[in-house]
């Protein structure tokens, strides 16, 4: 188990209303799920972002499976985002249990416009220099 960083729960609000910790961690089987889907350069290059992206994602969306969010950060300027899928732990979890990262990608600046149109984030950063 790997700590990442911490939520900010009230982002994550419309996930669950009872959320019982605010960190974040990654397993070892996890990284191996990642390093196998998008290969070793993939984790290197992004890994060290994982925490700011966790802690001060610019888009949160609802994911597919009960409890989980996708976090989604531009950390390139080509417009690309990094979106991270975190299981959030809830009260009906084992209370050892931490919010943990799943899985990690990149989608390129087309893919994301077509995300925003089609899916209603449930946070968006504020940016107060625009």
């Amino acid at each position: 188990m790997n700590y990442v960083g911490k939520i900010d729960r009230s982002f994550y609000k419309e996930i669950s209303k009872t959320i019982i910790t605010d960190e974040v961690i990654i397993t070892d089987e996890r990284i191996e799920h990642i390093i196998q889907r998008r290969g070793k350069d993939f984790y290197d290059k992004y890994r060290p972002y994982f925490a700011e992206i966790v802690e001060n994602p610019d888009y949160i969306f609802n994911d597919k499976k009960i409890n989980t969010a996708l976090a989604a950060k531009s950390v390139n300027k080509d417009g690309s985002s990094v979106n991270i899928v975190i299981k959030i732990a809830t009260e009906t979890d084992d209370p050892e249990f931490k919010n943990s990262i799943i899985t990690a990608v990149v989608e390129g600046h087309k893919r994301f416009e077509q995300r925003l149109r089609n899916n209603e984030p449930i946070y968006k950063r504020v940016d107060n220099n625009k």
